[in-house]
């Protein structure tokens, strides 16, 4: 049999159930009380391999080495249980080291040091080192772990992990724990012998990730009709706006036919920590007949859909789905990497319930409070509309005057939740066409409300509409043209604090002003947040301590961020803006063509997902040192989509950040990624 071909065989899942590894002082790996088919997974030449011995590893040639490793990792590769022994150079063991561990089912890893003899000579010496070695491995490492001992004193590690493992020492930069793997500690998981017996369907982009199973709606409404009714649903839509989130919270899982990695349905649904497969472009929906067709495979509204947000893989009918389950290990490696991390974690949230489920994963803040999904329950969105559709500034503050309410109560509910953190607000952001109703039903509505013709509300729905609106009337442009929006807006969130001062509840409020690119558009709203706050605290005859910065998602802000920072208090990066504004891709628009893109190497990963050090990350940069240059106590973190992935992290550390801001449930992994940051300097 050809090495090609060997190389191209999936090796037999296999599990050890126990193993006794004995490293010698020749450096053999010595396999004993183990099946021999255990070998198939170092897939080398038979001569390489005899009954009872795995290989000789510092024999093999080095290009061997790296296959033979990977080969080993992958597939099904899982211990449960081993105890390893070193030796002196006169056989004598100095340590047992006890692994319990099951990869595959996201056990995370524990590792402890037992002494086996009363006192070595030379086994002082080396506990100094091996306790901090046992203590960094506990952190950033997840697989099975073979010490040995050089003469240099240097306790080193091979460490068989799926798709990662190598030889390491003291003095070596450390093999890691892939921290998205902890995605799989958070979120539902498919069955596995289920799984097995599951048919794809279809693949889109693993936009948030777990497993969700369901049965198809495409209406909000009916979504939450159908919850109500104690059914599981899955939201199946060609995209989704701000409209559909009512649907989207209680649905199981959300499946789109357009969009990327930050697209509405992907970034959503991260916060609610929601299952989501998004640009899943084979799919051929349609509304009116409530039905969706893939390759000839057509499921009505009602029929059962599973998906698995991890991979992106779509399978027809009912795949069942168990939760995920968390050790006594996880609260452990979190505490653990607090002692290492230097980049504070804070989160994106939107409701005191999201606040709260990223706090007790850790989060030590919120970076990024998006106020336009508050609008969308009960009479809130209706004064929304009404405000939006209005003919002059009189309408515009008198439908104003009933969000004031709801806007202050929210945010007292978000404080509250994060009490003695600081929260970041972000002011309106999106284009108004995305608050106004698109059907005939939801027109003639505001029309009654309003008094007016439904004439009239189609016109103005119809001016509302651009050409490309995230280039459009948005962000600060809408605080600028609207300023008695962000007077509610401020008067909102610093009403809701000083409610909580009396109430002895300790707030530290941020307010950002969003998408801005010319220091004068953010001094714009800086002027009226302020003389809002000082009329407020007047006739509170109360202040509150509060600062004002900006998002930086526009490469001239970044470019111009001395100029800005001559303002602005603080600088937050809104990196899936300043992705697509540097890059020139449309966020939900560029599952069209990013898996050719990804195929023929043009990209390497999605921009969306993994941070562009090479181009937007220079940005991030130079807006960070260009800012501190003129402010040298500039805050400055980022509350893109990257803030959570952990190359992202790491690069932020580099950068000087003080913190990175992500979705409640990618909190672990940007604290865990966080402190391999600091690990690694």
């Amino acid at each position: 049999m050809g090495a090609t071909q060997r190389e191209n065989m999936d090796p037999a899942p296999y599990e050890v159930e126990f193993m006794n590894v004995v490293v010698d002082k020749a450096n053999d790996l010595q396999v004993t009380d183990a099946d021999s088919h255990f070998a198939q997974f170092a897939d080398v030449h038979p001569s390489k391999i005899k009954q009872g011995k795995l290989f000789l590893y510092d024999k093999l040639k080095p290009a061997d080495r790296e296959r033979v490793m990977q080969n080993i990792c992958k597939k099904g590769a899982r211990f449960t249980y081993m105890t390893m022994d070193l030796l002196d150079k006169k056989g004598a063991p100095l340590f047992v080291h006890c692994v319990g561990q099951n990869y595959e089912d996201s056990t995370l890893c524990r590792m402890t040091f037992a002494d086996v003899s009363e006192s070595r000579r030379r086994q002082e010496q080396l506990r100094a080192q091996a306790v901090e070695m046992n203590e960094l491995i506990d952190l950033v490492c997840g697989g099975v772990c073979l010490f040995k001992v050089t003469p240099e004193m240097h306790i080193e590690c091979l460490y068989l992990n799926k798709g990662c493992c190598r030889l390491f020492g003291t003095s070596q930069e450390s093999s890691r724990l892939r921290a998205y793997r902890l995605d799989e500690l958070l979120h539902p998981v498919f069955d596995k012998a289920a799984l097995k017996q599951a048919k794809v369907l279809t693949r889109g982009l693993p936009a948030s990730p777990g497993a969700a199973c369901g049965q198809i709606v495409f209406f909000a409404d009916d979504a939450a009709e159908w919850h109500a009714a104690g059914k599981r649903v899955v939201m199946v839509r060609i995209e989704t706006s701000p409209e559909d989130l009512a649907g989207m919270a209680v649905a199981e899982g959300i499946l789109t036919a357009r969009g990327g990695m930050t697209s509405h349905a992907a970034v959503v649904a991260r916060g609610m920590g929601k299952c989501c497969v998004s640009g899943a472009g084979a799919l051929n929906i349609d509304y009116k007949a409530r039905t969706v067709e893939v390759d000839g495979v057509v499921l009505k509204e009602g029929d059962f859909i599973s998906l698995n947000g991890s991979t992106g893989e779509v399978y027809k009918g009912k795949v069942e789905t168990k939760a995920a389950e968390l050790s006594g290990d996880f609260a452990e490696l979190m505490q653990l990497a607090d002692k290492y991390t230097k980049l504070q974690v804070r989160t994106n949230a939107d409701t005191p319930h999201d606040a709260q489920v990223a706090r007790n994963f850790g989060a030590v803040g919120i970076g990024l409070c998006r106020t336009e999904h508050m609008f969308f329950e009960g009479e809130k969105i209706k004064a929304m509309r009404e405000m939006i559709l209005a003919e002059n500034a009189e309408g515009r503050r008198k439908a104003l005057s009933k969000i004031l309410p709801y806007q202050q109560a929210d945010f007292k509910g978000i404080f509250k939740a994060m009490e003695g953190c600081p929260v970041t607000v972000r002011l309106l952001d999106p284009p108004l066409h995305e608050f106004v109703p698109h059907d005939l039903k939801g027109q003639q509505e505001m029309a009654d409300t309003m008094g007016v013709s439904l004439q009239y509300i189609q016109q103005r729905v119809e001016a509302l509409c651009e050409h490309n609106p995230m280039l459009g009337h948005r962000g600060c442009r809408l605080g600028n043209t609207y300023p008695e929006i962000t007077q509610m807006q401020t008067r909102a969130i610093l009403g809701a604090a000083l409610e909580l001062k009396k109430e002895g509840v300790e707030t530290h409020p941020e307010i950002m002003v969003p998408l801005t690119g010319i220091l004068y558009e953010f001094k714009q709203q800086e002027e009226v947040i302020r003389a809002e706050a000082a009329k407020l605290f007047a006739e509170a005859g109360d202040s509150i301590e509060f600062k004002v910065g900006t998002m930086i998602e526009i490469p001239r802000a970044a470019l111009t961020a001395d100029r800005i920072a001559s303002s602005a208090e603080f600088f937050s990066f809104g990196t899936n803006d300043l992705t697509q504004m540097t890059f020139g891709y449309s966020r939900d628009d560029i599952a069209s063509f990013l898996p050719i893109y990804l195929e023929k190497k043009i990209l390497k990963v999605d921009p969306f997902q993994v941070l562009d050090q090479n181009g937007v990350g220079q940005l991030v940069r130079m807006a960070t040192e260009k800012g501190r240059a003129i402010r040298p106590d500039l805050k400055c973190g980022i509350c893109g989509e990257h803030g959570g992935e952990p190359s992202s992290v790491k690069f932020c550390h580099k950068v000087g950040l003080n913190y990175v801001s992500c979705s409640p449930f990618r909190v672990p992994i940007a604290r865990l990624a966080a402190a391999q940051a600091a690990i690694e300097e």
